[in-house]
């Protein structure tokens, strides 16, 4: 199967007019293909090459549609940095449908209902790390939408400074966020809340159709969801930048890369976002700005379940399912099958070793995965060595309760601590040789990306340290 072969469907235009607008893209000038994902292609059932659809160029510029296309912006609120807004929407996005269940979306194909003065426009560099992180995120193991083609082009757009435009096609099993409840419960409009939350469960919780309480039962579901991906993210090391509530995917997956980061030194109140001047959406920060976006939510469907029952899953699910999922990510990152009483301290002691040590928090796990006390292959990396020393001999003792080969215990710790991380200043690298027509380094990430635990002796570039002027540096909301 081709891609420009798919027929696609368009059930969210079966909901009433309030929820879209029918919109068509706006096509960039003279544009040209930067980088293809066949793996995410391949999730719509297309086993062609995307490289030689001679159609795929015109489908992503939005100048020619898939069989079934009816394209469509989709309204929806949120709360921005703490903020209500009472409408939002698609502002630089475009949906085309649905295939093999996933929607596809244009993003940055031009001005929608919900622009709000904006040019509906996204720029290269922001292109490229939504297509490259994407891609990233799936090769981790974390749920998240997919980026399945980018393309560059000749059309100018303001932002700090003159760039060119570029958009990316990127897919999601829904694009529904909390922001959208919050929209309908915001106006009044109950009938069409429930018309949501019924979308929303014959999409993404097709088993809890025939259930009793489906909607509370929904949020449970939400809620779990939610605290997993969150704990994932923390896991790794992934510092979104902007938690706002429509930026929140009802099925918990991520959504929406803007000024995102992957930690270089480990700092636990590190804010990737230089718009966020309060700090609150810093990396320490999201497990409890996802509780709290979570409780809006039950705000916005209190019209439809009982308030106090969704703030009760809420109290009793999102805590316990974060803490359960991290413990279990952190304890495989370091080797620990067994269990031992002073395990979460020994976790806890080295979270506050590697702040005061001053090390790469990826670069630390991977050395730690083949670590034989060994010190000096890793406090070689720090640098203030003692705190981390004295974490490492505790370590020692600890492994020496662990029941499982050393050689084993490598191997699974390899599995889980990945080599390459898509680090910002390695990705602004790529920016600007692409911003000079030179698009092989993204090309390059895009590998890593799709396997980031494997070994690419040819790609070792793609995992060098950050230099100290680069570390844990600030993006704009643009990125």
């Amino acid at each position: 199967m081709k891609f420009s072969n798919l027929t696609l469907t368009t059930p969210y235009l079966a909901l009433p007019p309030l929820f879209y607008e029918k919109v068509m893209p706006t096509p960039l000038r003279n544009p040209f293909l930067i980088a293809l994902s066949q793996s995410a292609a391949e999730v719509l059932g297309v086993d062609e090459s995307l490289a030689e659809d001679e159609h795929l160029l015109k489908i992503v510029n939005g100048e020619k549609l898939l069989r079934g296309s009816s394209p469509f912006a989709m309204c929806y609120a949120g709360h921005q940095f703490g903020h209500f807004v009472p409408r939002l929407g698609d502002g630089r996005t475009i949906n085309l449908g649905k295939v093999n269940g996933e929607n596809l979306q244009l993003k940055g194909s031009g001005v929608t209902l919900y622009s709000r003065r904006g040019d509906g426009r996204a720029v290269l560099r922001s292109s490229i790390r939504e297509f490259l992180m994407s891609e990233a995120m799936h090769g981790l193991g974390i749920r998240t939408s997919r980026a399945l083609a980018l393309i560059g082009s000749e059309s100018d757009v303001a932002r700090e400074q003159w760039e060119k435009g570029a958009i990316v096609l990127r897919l999601s099993p829904t694009w529904v966020r909390f922001g959208t409840f919050e929209y309908f419960n915001a106006t009044g409009e109950h009938a069409m809340l429930q018309a949501l939350a019924d979308y929303v469960i014959e999409e993404s919780f097709p088993h809890l159709v025939e259930e009793e309480s489906p909607y509370l039962k929904m949020y449970a579901e939400i809620v779990k969801n939610t605290a997993t991906t969150i704990a994932q993210w923390q896991s790794v090391g992934f510092n979104h930048g902007v938690l706002n509530t429509d930026n929140m995917s009802i099925d918990g997956r991520t959504i929406d890369y803007g000024p995102f980061a992957f930690l270089d030194d480990y700092e636990k109140n590190y804010v990737c976002n230089h718009t966020d001047r309060d700090g609150r959406y810093s990396f320490s920060n999201q497990p409890g700005i996802g509780h709290w976006n979570l409780a809006m939510l039950a705000r916005a469907l209190s019209p439809i379940v009982k308030y106090e029952a969704a703030v009760e899953i809420l109290e009793n699910l999102y805590g316990s399912t974060f803490e359960n999922v991290y413990s279990e990510l952190m304890y495989a990152k370091m080797g620990l099958e067994g269990e031992d009483s002073n395990d979460r301290e020994l976790f806890q002691w080295m979270l506050g070793a590697l702040e005061s040590a001053t090390i790469d928090y990826t670069l630390f796990f991977r050395k730690l995965s083949t670590y034989s006390n060994n010190r000096e292959e890793i406090l070689k990396y720090a640098s203030f060595q003692a705190p981390l020393a004295e974490w490492l001999e505790a370590y020692e003792l600890r492994l020496k309760k662990e029941e499982l080969p050393q050689s084993k215990r490598h191997e699974k710790m390899l599995q889980v601590n990945p080599k390459y991380i898509l680090k910002n200043h390695i990705l602004q690298e790529a920016i600007e040789k692409a911003e000079h027509q030179d698009f092989g380094m993204v090309k390059d990430l895009l590998r890593v990306a799709e396997s980031p635990f494997a070994e690419h002796q040819e790609l070792e570039y793609l995992c060098k340290l950050a230099p100290a002027s680069s570390k844990n540096i600030k993006l704009s909301c643009s990125s």
